[in-house]
């Protein structure tokens, strides 16, 4: 286990929160889009986007020591984002007679984004990302006094 591994986890973990983060101000920035899709010739609202996070077990470095025969720790491989997904849950059907994208009946396809659903996660995602913050500026401290020991 190398020294920088926490700093190698943490700074995984920042970049997959910072991810989340981007995702959710899409999401609520998307929250009243109507057409934002063309699908067999119609208009599709906003699809929620979600991003899901793994285990950085399986990244480049992990796979690549294994290969060459190097030891393998799942301590320490943090995380990575691996893939954007789209919420299936279907949208909201709102009544609204003069909106143009209303169907025959006046209901319009609204997007599946709920906004109070969307704040939640962007104070989990804030949190976390918070966290891994201070567990950088802790490793920081701490390989300063390792330094200082030497003098």
């Amino acid at each position: 286990m190398s020294m920088f591994d926490s700093l190698n986890s943490s700074s995984s973990a920042l970049t997959a929160q910072r991810l989340r983060m981007d995702v959710i101000s899409s999401n609520m920035a998307n929250a009243d889009t109507t057409r934002a899709k063309l699908v067999n010739g119609k208009w599709e609202p906003y699809k929620r986007k979600m991003v899901e996070v793994q285990s950085g077990s399986d990244s480049f470095h992990s796979v690549f020591n294994k290969f060459l025969g190097g030891k393998h720790n799942s301590i320490g491989d943090g995380v990575i984002a691996s893939k954007i997904v789209e919420d299936q849950t279907p949208f909201k059907l709102v009544y609204d007679p003069t909106h143009p994208d209303a169907d025959a009946q006046g209901y319009v396809k609204m997007p599946n984004v709920d906004p109070l659903k969307e704040t939640v996660d962007l104070m989990s995602s804030t949190r976390s990302y918070e966290a891994n913050v201070t567990v950088v500026n802790a490793t920081k401290g701490m390989l300063l006094k390792a330094l200082e020991i030497g003098k």
